[in-house]
């Protein structure tokens, strides 16, 4: 995808859709704004790969129980990537995370989401997430 203008507004229209998907999430249409050969490094290692992956991720338990909107968002776009940083508030309904209790209540976090997007579909995804912060604001101690 060369650099200009309208193909960074391309690329930053698909990343927005993939969250809008993901978020619903609306895994049917999953493959209408995917590459066949996803990548999504945000997947845990045991995971299987890819469309199907990251389709078992969202329809896990724990993928469901988050409640969070963006309360600030940056949009950065270089080429083909596509850079979604801020901050992202939600309520934790209380319950297992990463093998840990963690009582319910309010949070926010800092997340950077990063997209590849090579013939107007996500080829690669990332994903940063103050997993730690969250833990904390929700009075997990991990001493």
């Amino acid at each position: 995808m060369p650099n200009t203008g309208s193909s960074r507004e391309l690329a930053a229209a698909v990343a927005d859709q993939f969250e809008k998907i993901t978020e619903a999430p609306d895994v049917d249409n999953l493959e209408t704004i995917c590459a066949p050969g996803l990548v999504n490094h945000a997947l845990a290692k045991w995971r299987t790969p890819g469309l199907d992956g990251t389709r078992e991720y969202l329809t896990a338990p724990l993928a469901r129980r988050f409640d969070e909107v963006w309360r600030e968002r940056r949009v950065i776009t270089d080429g083909e990537y596509v850079v979604h940083h801020g901050i992202r508030a939600g309520h934790w309904p209380g319950g297992d995370f990463l093998g840990v209790h963690v009582p319910s209540g309010d949070f926010a976090r800092e997340v950077v989401f990063m997209y590849r997007v090579s013939d107007g579909k996500v080829a690669e995804r990332w994903a940063i997430r103050d997993d730690l912060g969250f833990l904390r604001q929700l009075g997990v101690s991990l001493t």
